[in-house]
């Protein structure tokens, strides 16, 4: 089964970028569709990006869209997500999700496989 790590959070201000990354461990990887969420204080959790097993297609919500990017390394098991230009509304608890299939998902409730988050806070 694959386990999943976040890493790359941190406190940026106002306009700088930052690259998260999700470490897979096991060796199903690229079976699986990868995911990231992110759930601010007081809010319900909110997709951002989903990629498929290939990386070929992926899917960004329109808040982040032009400005976050999600990719994917099947040899190296990790999923990536570049963040720019990034404001405070982006300040977050950032989770990575996986499910094993062929197809892109974008709904938290079909993703089975979590990771513990990574904190991305941005100041004013």
């Amino acid at each position: 089964q694959v386990r999943l790590v976040e890493s790359g959070g941190g406190l940026v201000q106002v306009g700088c970028s930052l690259r998260l990354s999700c470490a897979a461990s096991g060796r199903t990887f690229s079976s699986y569709a990868m995911g990231w969420f992110r759930q601010a204080p007081w809010e319900d959790r909110e997709f951002v990006a989903a990629v498929n097993w290939s990386g070929r297609i992926r899917s960004h919500a329109d808040s982040v869209k032009g400005r976050f990017t999600i990719s994917r390394d099947n040899a190296k098991s990790t999923v990536y997500r570049q963040m720019n230009r990034l404001n405070p509304a982006d300040t977050a608890l950032y989770y990575c999700a996986a499910k094993r299939t062929l197809n892109l998902q974008t709904r938290g409730s079909e993703y089975d496989l979590w990771g513990q988050g990574t904190q991305v806070t941005v100041s004013s």
